[in-house]
């Protein structure tokens, strides 16, 4: 049976959580997930309320007209969304396949909720075993006289194979502010370092250079401004004198696996509100 998921953000004040539960209390629902959390900086009220639509009284396709007026009671931001509809995600690779394929083999082992039913590349590296996973591939290359064109015919083939969500795994293109509006707050990337430090070409190198004694991992949502969208979550290793440069590269491979998928994966289960270019990550 499909459960219903509740995101909400709006200014704090008394009776919210009252009257939501009671919404789906009084509804004959069973509440299974309640998370909220109050900024208390900018005085805004945030929550992630999950219920189960077993011998729930208002229809599945009714639910959003029924909860309106409790939403402009409040004023509310707010998005409902069922877990039997299940997203559909494209992922964006280049040349460097460890994302690509650690996404892969958990997409294969049942860790994700969703349908990939396509990877696009600028390259051709992973065309091999995107075909061995039965998966589309496409090939768009891009250079900067055809950029936008290609984008745009990208942009045509996900509308047309209906996807909700993009995974950069290591795609090595920067999106003009056409695709990314195409998008918005459902481009996942991973950056190879701790952001904000060390941005840009080459983090490794830097960290190296500098000595330091932790390196990380940042994925985020994709803005127009390069490594600058919401953070939704970072990893850290800690490293040290005897770690050679390529040392670096590789345990900081092994947190962007990880940092990448948690970040799909609570995506995929609606756990993420975005609000002044940053997040709320909901248990």
């Amino acid at each position: 049976m499909s459960n219903a998921i509740l995101l909400i953000s709006c200014k704090d004040q008394k009776g919210i959580t009252a009257t939501v539960t009671n919404f789906v209390f009084e509804n004959g629902g069973n509440i299974e997930h309640a998370d909220q959390h109050i900024d208390k900086e900018t005085n805004t009220f945030f929550m992630r309320l999950e219920w189960a639509l077993e011998n729930f009284k208002v229809q599945k396709s009714k639910i959003k007209t029924a909860f309106g007026p409790i939403a402009h009671q409040f004023a509310m931001e707010w998005s409902i969304y069922f877990s039997d509809d299940i997203p559909r995600v494209a992922i964006f690779t280049s040349a460097q396949l460890h994302c690509f394929e650690d996404l892969l083999w958990r997409y294969k082992s049942g860790q994700f909720k969703c349908e990939i039913p396509l990877v696009i590349s600028n390259h051709t590296n992973a065309k091999g075993i995107t075909k061995s996973f039965s998966i589309q591939f496409h090939h768009f290359p891009i250079a900067k006289q055809n950029k936008l064109a290609q984008e745009r015919l990208e942009a045509e083939l996900l509308k047309k194979e209906r996807i909700d969500c993009i995974v950069l795994a290591r795609y090595g293109q920067i999106f003009t502010k056409y695709f990314v509006n195409q998008y918005r707050n459902r481009i996942i990337n991973i950056h190879h370092s701790f952001l904000p430090a060390f941005a840009g070409k080459s983090p490794y190198a830097q960290a190296y250079q500098k000595g330091v004694k932790i390196i990380g991992a940042t994925s985020h949502y994709v803005t127009e401004k390069l490594d600058e969208g919401p953070i939704i979550e970072q990893d850290t290793v800690r490293v040290s004198h005897r770690d050679a440069l390529n040392d670096l590269v590789l345990k900081g491979q092994d947190l962007e696996r990880g940092v990448l998928s948690r970040a799909l994966r609570w995506h995929l289960e609606h756990k993420i509100l975005v609000y002044n270019n940053k997040t709320v990550i909901f248990d």
